[in-house]
């Protein structure tokens, strides 16, 4: 089967799954999934499926991938912070659906390699910081929408905090893999609003520091 049969079947695959919002799966089917999977598992990249990219994470499965960005109802001049990029997967998708994406990595060799990937794609619309997502970015908040690529134990305060009245926020909450569920929050004008969506499988948010290499790194899981 070509890439660009595989990428159809991958469309329909997410439209029976409820992935319906038409800019996201256009944003999906322009974004060659295969060039943010490791070479031996090229041959996948356009399967329904979770897979390594190292340093103990993984890129979401597509149909993870389609649900939350629709979730995440992004309009095209908004600002979006993105926490946990990862392979960059998710940042190339979003990056067709706004205006801009601030995205951030705990892992510095993904960040290396995510920044090259979409560079090769000629995203320029995205920023990309290594460092602890799990206190946002304040100097260029607030944002619009905020996602989050890994697990919390409960929505981060200062993810929340960071958020445009009016904005959203969509993340998986839950401390064992079998009970996380996806939420979206959205902030009004007097608070907050809470909402479960679907169940959810992801690597958890880690507070605090990694060892990477030799070197003391603070941030958080990335998904």
């Amino acid at each position: 089967m070509t890439t660009a049969a595989r990428r159809i079947r991958l469309i329909l695959m997410l439209r029976q799954a409820g992935v319906t919002d038409p800019r996201v799966l256009s944003a999906i089917e322009l974004v060659p999934r295969e060039a943010f999977v490791p070479d031996v598992f090229r041959d996948q990249a356009y399967e329904n499926t979770a897979l390594p990219i190292g340093h103990g994470q993984t890129i979401s499965k597509p149909v993870v991938v389609g649900l939350m960005t629709q979730a995440l109802e992004v309009g095209d001049r908004m600002k979006v912070l993105e926490v946990g990029a990862g392979s960059g997967y998710q940042t190339a998708v979003l990056a067709r659906l706004c205006r801009r994406v601030y995205s951030i990595e705990r892992h510095r060799p993904l960040l290396i390699e995510a920044e090259a990937r979409l560079q090769a794609l000629k995203l320029r619309n995205v920023t990309m910081m290594y460092g602890d997502g799990a206190e946002g970015w304040p100097a260029v908040a607030p944002f619009d929408r905020i996602i989050a690529c890994a697990a919390a134990r409960e929505v981060p305060a200062a993810l929340a905090d960071q958020l445009a009245e009016g904005g959203v926020l969509v993340l998986p909450v839950g401390t064992a893999r079998d009970s996380q569920r996806l939420v979206r929050v959205r902030r009004t004008s007097d608070g907050f609003r809470t909402e479960e969506l679907v169940k959810a499988h992801f690597v958890p948010l880690v507070d605090g520091a990694a060892v990477e290499s030799g070197t003391l790194t603070a941030g958080l899981g990335s998904g």
